[in-house]
């Protein structure tokens, strides 16, 4: 069940070093395997690691340091351009999500926001929300019906000037009704929806009828700040210049009275992070290699908290008319010539007991339903599939019709994509394709890069939760009106109407099955590869308390402290 809701969240920096050895196999230079890895696999379990204390043990009262890589391009996350993982990271404490998640998935009504979530029908198929009376935005006004109905309206693809990151479901919603009050909501599907449940959980978290009632107000209004929320915590404070965001307690919260005065986050590169956090500047910090594990355990005042990471690194092609991989067959043949095994042992020998590739497109390893349905490893098959196809090998470059077999991998501007990708550049010189390093900065990337595909291959970041199934159609579906998060431009009408029938299934194993039928029809397109996952080591200060490493769990942002 490697859900993922394409929170497409800027890729892990590592500080890992790469080093070209005699054999011409890049490694990483990070140390052997030594007792960091004991006791960490690399599949999502039943765990997490974020030092749990009963809230009287905590002192009243501090701010929590974290970091982010860059200031949000948009704080509306069900948008295009505010879909990124870190974006959600900041906004969890300040907006409504219908679950609350423990570290094996299982979900439970989060109340603060609803007093039940019930299927109540099966034909049509109907969902009833009925929300906490006692739940209002920061402006005072009401949670309501009409915030989850204009919601479902500019989520569902139907007016196509929403500029949806995904449509979630919505798309099978006929419509969205009063229920007894103003304070429940009724919602008719036109067919049955297998991930219902997550329409506004995980990242997909409820905003009001202010910012999704127009286009307008859904594509720009939250462009350069969030003035309503529904959190224990409010934005009380920003400055983009300093890349500074201050959270502090919301006036209006009307649940438990969070531990944290404040929450502060600061842009900085994720290659500051580490010294950041030993220079007391942070309090939990992502950790990415060996180095960074050993750097953190040397440091009085800090340790290691980890559980197996829902976040996963993968490579996407650009299938585009025009494109140098514009052929199906031949991103096929590349997907076979990439050693993703040894990719993965590259950057997490070390960090992970065995490291695994992930061999699934839509459930993480250890999840119910995960099974491995790539193509492999096969150079040999590469190179003979790339000269059935025409593209003969001249000296080290296949060529056809004058025109070099040769890609641009864009990435974020960090060593570690950077070593991947020269992993990546020696398997495909092997069978005579070249590959050039083209990074970029942080700072528009998704926006002026990756959307609009100015890519042949591109690499960043996704991240897993408990509803696998929504993110089919915003990733894997291909509408050339309404690409969502396929910026790869690939898909086919047999692949869009697998995906229809898997989100329309509603018996759990039959859905499974064709989830993955979908997943191996992905492969088969060449659409993307799937690499690793994290391997979710954080640094913490050791006195903050029910935050760290959560593996699938949501945090609860009223219970997260500092130790008296």
């Amino acid at each position: 069940m490697r859900t993922r809701r394409m929170h497409a969240g800027r890729g892990a920096r590592l500080r890992c070093a790469a080093v070209v050895v005699a054999a011409g196999m890049i490694v990483a230079a990070c140390g052997g395997a030594d007792e960091s890895a004991e006791g960490l696999t690399a599949t999502i379990g039943t765990t997490s690691d974020v030092n749990p204390r009963g809230v009287e043990e905590l002192r009243e009262g501090g701010n929590l340091r974290l970091a982010t890589t860059s200031y949000p391009a948009n704080w509306n996350t069900l948008s295009n351009d505010g879909n990124e993982a870190e974006i959600a990271d900041i906004l969890r404490p300040l907006m409504p999500r219908s679950y609350d998640i423990d570290a094996a998935g299982k979900l439970s009504v989060n109340t603060d926001y609803f007093t039940d979530i019930e299927l109540t029908s099966t034909d049509p198929m109907r969902v009833t929300y009925t929300i906490n009376p006692k739940a209002v935005w920061s402006d005072g006004s009401p949670i309501s019906w009409e915030d989850i109905a204009s919601q479902a309206n500019a989520m569902s693809g139907r007016d196509k000037r929403y500029l949806i990151a995904i449509t979630n479901g919505f798309e099978f919603v006929d419509k969205v009704e009063r229920g007894v009050d103003d304070r429940q909501a009724i919602l008719t599907f036109t067919t049955p929806f297998a991930d219902w449940r997550g329409q506004f959980a995980g990242n997909s978290m409820l905003y009001p009828k202010s910012v999704t009632g127009t286009p307008e107000a859904f594509n720009t209004s939250l462009v350069d700040a969030i003035q309503v929320t529904a959190g224990p915590f409010a934005v009380t404070a920003t400055d983009r210049a300093q890349g500074r965001i201050t959270l502090g307690r919301n006036p209006s919260w009307w649940g438990a009275t969070p531990k944290l005065d404040t929450i502060t986050y600061s842009v900085l590169d994720r290659s500051a992070w580490v010294q950041a956090l030993q220079n007391n500047e942070l309090d939990l910090a992502l950790l990415s290699t060996i180095d960074d594990v050993k750097s953190v355990r040397g440091t009085e005042g800090l340790q290691v908290r980890r559980a197996p990471g829902n976040r996963w690194r993968h490579i996407t092609f650009n299938g585009s008319p025009g494109s140098i991989l514009a052929d199906p067959a031949v991103r096929v043949a590349i997907s076979k010539a990439i050693d993703r095994q040894g990719i993965v042992t590259a950057m997490q020998n070390g960090l992970v007991e065995n490291p695994v590739p992930l061999n699934n497109h839509v459930f993480l390893q250890g999840q119910e339903g995960y099974r491995d349905n790539s193509l492999g490893f096969d150079p040999e098959a590469a190179a003979r599939e790339l000269d059935a196809l025409g593209w003969v090998r001249n000296g080290d470059l296949r060529e056809k019709d004058g025109r070099k077999l040769v890609i641009r991998d864009v990435m974020y501007n960090d060593p570690t994509w950077v070593q991947i990708a020269q992993i990546i550049q020696q398997n495909l010189a092997a069978i005579g394709v070249g590959l050039t390093i083209d990074t970029k900065p942080a700072a528009g990337y998704f926006t002026d890069v990756i959307q609009p595909g100015d890519f042949d291959a591109t690499q960043f970041t996704f991240q897993g939760d408990p509803f696998p199934l929504s993110s089919l159609r915003q990733i894997y579906y291909y509408d050339p009106g309404d690409l969502q998060g396929n910026y790869g431009r690939i898909g086919s009408p047999e692949l869009n109407a697998l995906i229809e029938r898997t989100l329309t299934e509603l018996d759990p194993a039959k859905s499974i099955d064709l989830a993955n039928q979908v997943d191996r029809a992905v492969f088969e397109e060449g659409h993307s590869l799937p690499l690793f996952q994290s391997d979710g080591s954080y640094g913490a200060r050791a006195t903050l308390a029910n935050m760290g490493s959560p593996g699938l769990a949501s945090y609860d942002y009223t219970k997260i402290g500092f130790m008296k």
